[in-house]
């Protein structure tokens, strides 16, 4: 059984200063990984969002919708630097807490049309696998058939991955409790059967995000669990202490569940 863990861009960043790295949270989180690690156990796939890195020169340069212009294909490049830089300082905040980590940036392996992946080379990701390591992807561009360029949020390559390999859970960090009401209380639970009921209490995200918000995670998500019925899809606060340890391990019930029923 294969676990997808996103580490939020908006937890590990500030999505309002560009370029600002939280390295606590990170550090905090690459520590409870390590707790819970089991070497040839542990068959986790690590991603994290672009927040105030990626996000700010994907806006600026307008990278999710394509690219044609010298400017946008510089641009393209720009956008690609940043998410690189992130994902350097979450490697090595892994690496440095003694987990065998391996990084895949996803512009070198996918290849999307109209922003969807259509093909994306995941050898050296099941190799890592078997080889009892961990890899690391992130939010990144990627050349696209019909934009010229794009954007894929990890979420987007959580997706292919999940209808690629035998995935049977995703832990989505964040920096909110879950999913919530109008009461601002945490919704345990979201299926196609009763999201409806909860869809217009979800609105966007804080900060510059060129990926879409909480609405557009719930509604992604939930097609996913659909296409794999037993998928497991879990939204939790990454700031809270011991949510990430109860959540791979199944130890408490913490966040929002997603699933088919």
């Amino acid at each position: 059984m294969i676990t997808l863990i996103k580490i939020g861009g908006s937890l590990i960043t500030d999505k309002l200063v560009p370029h600002c790295y939280r390295p606590d949270v990170m550090n905090a989180l690459a520590a409870e990984l390590k707790a819970s690690f089991v070497l040839g156990r542990s068959r986790w796939i690590i991603g994290h969002g672009s927040g105030s890195f990626g996000h700010v020169e994907a806006r600026k340069y307008g990278t999710m919708d394509g690219a044609s212009s010298e400017e946008q294909w510089y641009g393209f490049c720009r956008v690609a630097q940043a998410a690189a830089a992130l994902n350097q300082l979450v490697w090595t905040a892994l690496v440095d807490q003694m987990l065998p980590v391996m990084r895949y940036p996803p512009s070198a392996l996918a290849y999307a049309h109209d922003g969807k992946i259509v093909r994306m080379d995941t050898s050296a990701i099941e190799e890592s696998m078997q080889r009892g390591l961990l890899p690391l992807v992130h939010g990144d561009v990627a050349f696209d058939r019909h934009r010229g360029a794009t954007i894929l949020s990890t979420e987007t390559i959580f997706t292919h991955l999940a209808q690629t390999l035998p995935v049977k859970r995703i832990i989505l960090l964040g920096e909110v409790d879950g999913v919530l009401d109008d009461q601002r209380q945490v919704i345990s639970s979201i299926t196609p059967a009763n999201f409806e009921r909860y869809r217009s209490f979800l609105g966007g995200s804080s900060g510059t995000d060129v990926t879409g918000g909480m609405l557009t995670k719930v509604t992604d998500m939930l097609a996913l669990t659909a296409s794999i019925p037993d998928l497991q899809i879990r939204i939790v606060n990454g700031l809270i202490a011991g949510n990430l340890t109860h959540a791979l391990n199944e130890t408490a019930s913490v966040g929002t569940l997603i699933h088919h029923a």
